[in-house]
């Protein structure tokens, strides 16, 4: 295939049939709505499918307790506030993630301190996380990037030794596995999202597992998600004690959420098969650098990102990704455009316009190059589509795509 004529330059394309679709919602959504409305109450304490989808969520993940949130950010918002985080704390996490993760810090007025990732797995590399204790450090929020699990043994074991809460943002890693255990099970606390660009979608909402089994954490958890009023078996306490948000979750998602989760099993599986081909499919090729699952984990593959190793292709990453499109295959090079912390609100450390509150009271540092291997990831990285609606015929396709372009640019 190393001698075919890419279709950039004219060539025949790989991909000439349309990808497999689907509808993600149905009669069953429909039904679980329906319901929800006949209850004559949208208040999740006042109505029964909220309940019901924690319920099933913890039966599925094999838990006792877990409280539903407005969003995946209000839920590690809730997790931290949960957890004792306070003003002046660092939180060690990860560059390559969504503002969602850094938000509940921050509301904390806490300090968001980045931790390396691992080059292959887009994970936090446990050395790193290490380095970046101080004094003033109270949680690591780990990040299990597209559906791969982080280092957790490793992780726990720094959280033990230094006394550290840790709380895991599973929000594209529904049912992905770390040695037999599900991700998001394992740490102290473990924050899902339900918006629409998930494994599942309840439109927007989110999960806090309470992974200690304890009811009275369970309480705390539960009250500061609404506004730490006390709601639980038909007693309302409103003693307010310290500042709490308004995170509830509606019926309505609720109702949603009992459907969506019928199908959450058979949506990570195929998943699961089809980046387990993808890799199969292109590991033997030169310059190409496919994501590595944790040693001992399964992954969910919320999306595929591999790397390009530039110093064995006559091609830069843009023109790699562009000739794959023109094969028919989507794709975009990178993820986030840069890392997080390059970000304006880091690089003027202003969190608050006028103020350089919780800034001050750290001496973190936000400087390009903090976490090398982090922004060569994105420097260097593809990504690509997996969906559960996908076909066998267009995974083998995305193969022989990314197969066609990759010989053909190969030193």
């Amino acid at each position: 295939m190393g001698n075919e004529q890419l279709a950039i330059h004219g060539g025949p394309k790989v991909k000439t049939k349309p990808f497999g679709t689907g509808k993600r919602f149905g009669d069953e959504e429909i039904r679980e709505l329906k319901e929800a409305l006949d209850q004559n109450t949208l208040f999740y304490h006042s109505g029964n499918k909220v309940k019901t989808f924690l319920e099933r969520f913890n039966e599925l993940y094999g838990i006792r307790y877990s409280v539903a949130a407005s969003s995946g950010t209000a839920a590690i918002h809730v997790a931290l506030g949960a957890a004792g985080v306070s003003v002046g704390d660092e939180v060690i996490t990860s560059p390559i993630t969504d503002q969602g993760t850094l938000i509940g810090i921050l509301y904390q007025n806490a300090i968001p301190v980045f931790a390396d990732l691992d080059p292959r797995t887009y994970n936090m590399d446990p050395k790193s996380i290490v380095d970046r204790i101080t004094p003033k450090t109270k949680a690591i929020l780990v990040v299990h990037l597209a559906g791969n699990p982080a280092d957790m043994d490793a992780v726990m074991d720094i959280a033990r030794r230094y006394k550290l809460k840790v709380v895991e943002d599973c929000a594209q890693s529904y049912m992905t596995r770390y040695k037999g255990r599900c991700v998001g099970t394992i740490g102290d606390y473990g924050c899902f999202s339900t918006n629409d660009f998930k494994h599942i979608s309840t439109g927007d909402g989110g999960l806090v597992t309470v992974n200690s089994g304890k009811e009275e954490d369970f309480r705390v958890v539960h009250a500061f998600a609404d506004k730490n009023y006390q709601r639980l078996q038909g007693e309302v306490f409103r003693e307010l004690n310290y500042l709490a948000p308004n995170y509830r979750m509606t019926e309505l998602q609720g109702a949603v959420g009992i459907a969506q989760l019928k199908k959450l099993p058979e949506i990570c599986e195929k998943r699961h098969q089809y980046g387990e081909r993808m890799t199969e499919g292109i590991r033997d090729l030169p310059g190409i650098l496919p994501p590595k699952v944790t040693e001992g984990g399964w992954s969910s593959y919320w999306f595929y990102m591999l790397r390009l190793d530039g110093s064995r292709l006559n091609c830069t990453r843009e023109v790699f990704s562009s000739a794959l499109g023109a094969e028919g295959i989507p794709n975009h090079p990178g993820y986030i455009p840069e890392v997080v912390y390059r970000q304006p609100l880091f690089q003027k450390r202003q969190a608050y316009p006028g103020s350089d509150f919780p800034f001050c009271l750290s001496e973190t540092s936000y400087q390009p190059g903090i976490c090398p291997e982090a922004e060569q990831i994105l420097a260097t990285a593809v990504r690509l589509p997996i969906s559960e609606f996908f076909t066998e015929s267009d995974i083998e396709d995305m193969v022989r795509g990314i197969r066609k372009v990759a010989l053909h640019y190969a030193k």
